[in-house]
């Protein structure tokens, strides 16, 4: 049994769409991030970072509880544990990391970037705005070219790397990117969309009401003074 800590963000999303895909029996542990959850002791010994999602593996490697942080270290995980998604190939197993790496070093923290500062910043400055929005068209027009030379991200096949990718690419009118403007990743979101695995795993915890932005609470654990205590 998988112990799943998250909440519907798009790295939970990654999660939640792997152990649709593997099949893994799971068991969610939703984490109200805007309820300053994730600073609990109890969650933070499973995730020191913080940030959700976390697992629990009742059945880890030696037979003994495992537990995890960081989503794309999870979805590693989870390949090898299913023998899923990560191809065996060499040279498609590399291609599908470096793909991974890509979402985890640029796609996450730009696009993050980019929505925090159209959506969630309380003061609208032009200049995070505009460089923000214009490293967004940038990754997309690098996922456009990529994928006019392969059906998926990683390699030919579906694969941790188009899990991971995705989720990021549902706010892309919050990053200020309309998906028209890139048929090739159009095509690809609309096919991962469709997949029956991903859209029961957009249904987790789906029905969680969260905050304004402007909700002074919910400002304070995501971006304030919470986030930054020593624990």
């Amino acid at each position: 049994m998988i112990d799943l800590y998250t909440w519907p963000t798009p790295n939970g999303h990654k999660i939640h769409i792997m152990l649709e895909e593997t099949g893994l029996e799971y068991r969610v542990h939703a984490v109200n991030i805007g309820a300053g959850e994730q600073f609990r002791p109890e969650f933070l010994a499973i995730s020191p970072n913080n940030k959700i999602p976390a697992i629990v593996d009742s059945e880890g490697p030696d037979g003994k509880p495992m537990s995890m942080f960081e989503s794309g270290a999870i979805l590693l995980y989870l390949a090898a544990k299913t023998g899923r998604l990560l191809p065996e190939s060499v040279r498609d197993r590399y291609s599908v990391l470096q793909w991974l790496m890509f979402q985890m070093g640029h796609i996450g923290p730009m696009l993050g970037q980019a929505h925090h500062f159209r959506a969630y910043a309380l003061e609208k400055l032009p200049y995070p705005i505009e460089r923000y929005t214009k490293e967004a068209h940038r990754l997309y027009g690098v996922l456009d070219k990529r994928l006019a030379e392969s059906e998926y991200v990683g390699c030919a096949e579906y694969s941790i790397a188009d899990i991971a990718i995705m989720p990021w690419l549902r706010s892309h009118e919050r990053q200020g990117v309309a998906l028209e403007d890139y048929p090739r990743v159009k095509r690809w979101f609309d096919a991962i969309n469709a997949r029956p695995a991903v859209q029961r795993a957009l249904q987790v915890l789906a029905h969680v009401r969260r905050p304004p932005p402007d909700d002074p609470q919910w400002r304070e654990n995501m971006f304030g003074a919470a986030q930054f205590a020593r624990r």
